[in-house]
């Protein structure tokens, strides 16, 4: 057996915003699951952010050691560089995917995830199957809703719509 859970993620967006998904492989010893979900409006770093946050919720023991390979610099060094920690304690203050940030620190604190960084796009095996889930779910017909995102990016208006 294996001490070790290899979480591989990747998220896509059809414009920025716009539809989007994301895919997750899961590997521990030789079991292997995929996850993936779309959503009709969102962006890319929503997709590749909530593909972590998917990965780490899917797990059931905080036992074994975690290792999370992205092709996102955004996630990877907002992690690996500390940037999440001064980012909580000023409250999130002007940064983008509040809800989102909020969802992973406890996800943080329980598994203790390692990031490593990967070249998309580059013929890692893992890294183009979570692509080609997340592209798919993107273009899917059944979407799920951002709700916080697109509450987010409604316009501010002192009228209501008539």
């Amino acid at each position: 057996m294996t001490d070790k859970v290899l979480i591989y993620t990747d998220g896509a967006s059809k414009g920025n915003p716009g539809p989007g998904g994301y895919g997750v492989i899961l590997k521990f010893g030789k079991y292997v699951k995929e996850l993936t979900a779309g959503y009709r409006k969102t962006t890319n770093n929503r997709m590749e952010l909530l593909a972590v946050i998917a990965g780490l919720e899917a797990l059931k023991d905080s036992k074994y050691s975690v290792i999370i390979y992205s092709d996102s610099k955004y996630v990877v060094d907002t992690i690996e560089k500390g940037w999440i920690w001064n980012w909580q304690k000023k409250g999130f203050k002007n940064k983008k995917n509040i809800d989102l940030w909020q969802r992973y620190i406890p996800l943080h604190k329980k598994f203790r995830p390692k990031f490593k960084w990967v070249k998309g796009h580059a013929g890692h095996p893992q890294n183009e199957r979570c692509d080609a889930l997340a592209v798919m779910s993107a273009e899917s017909a059944e979407l799920l809703i951002d709700k916080v995102y697109e509450q987010e990016s409604k316009p501010d208006s002192l009228f209501p719509p008539q």
